[in-house]
Order: structure tokens, then sequence, then C-alpha cells
């Protein structure tokens, strides 16, 4: 099976074509998703919002709730809106053919790695280098 460009760790196969289609096709999957979920939690929240400035009269137990509920959306949104970033940042290194790349120390992050989490940009050593700070 023909192979593909994108760098490897010298105890890896290299990616072959078939691997790098079933990447790219997750990751567009997971952009549309991602946009979808975004334009719900954008419309929830501003009904959430709206609903709060017709809350005129309202017990502070129903303000808590929906102050509560509003903080939540906002967090889910913000994750959201991290994740469709990745997403994006790693078609981005597919169709430049840095994809793979570690963004730190530049060494192959791992198909292992990558093919649990597309979005990784850092290799294993440096993220945890990343998480000890």
């Amino acid at each position: 099976m023909p192979r593909s460009t994108l760098v490897v760790r010298a105890d890896e196969k290299p990616w072959t074509i078939a691997e790098e289609r079933e990447v790219r096709a997750a990751l567009e999957e997971d952009l549309v998703r991602l946009r979808a979920e975004l334009d719900l939690s954008a419309r929830d929240l501003q009904d959430l919002l709206r609903d709060g400035v017709d809350s005129a009269g309202n017990d502070q137990a129903d303000i808590g709730s929906t102050s509560l509920e509003r903080d939540a959306e906002l967090s889910l949104a913000a994750n959201q809106r991290e994740l469709l970033l990745q997403t994006e940042k790693a078609l981005d290194r597919l169709n430049k053919g840095t994809y793979g790349q570690c963004e730190s120390c530049g060494n192959p992050i791992g198909k292992g790695r990558l093919m649990a989490f597309p979005r990784a940009t850092l290799c294993l050593e440096c993220k945890q280098r990343e998480e000890r700070r």
C-alpha cells in the first residue's frame, strides 16, 4: 500500500495513505459535529440570557439556578470552541504536511498517540514536561 509523507517515530511503520485518510475523515467529522454543537450552545445561551432579562420577579433560588445554568453553558461553549480550534489546526497541519511533528521539539509525535488523540501537537515527552510545570 502506498505510504504517506507524514513523519513517524523510528520504531513505527510509516503512515499509509489509508491511515492518513482515516485521521482526516475523523477530524472533518469532528469539525462538522463541533460546529453544530457550538451553534446549538449559542442558541441555548441566547435563550438563557433572554430569559434572565425577563425573570424580573423570580425568587433568589430561580435566579441562582439560571445563573448556574448560564455559567455551565458558557463553560461548555468555551470547551467546544477550543476543540474546534484544535481540530482546525490539526487539519491545517495535515494539509501542510506537518501533521505528526511536535510543535515544541520538532520530533515525531508518534502514530499511536495521534491515532488515540488526533489533535495532539506535542510528543509524549514534551507533553509530560508541560504538565509538570
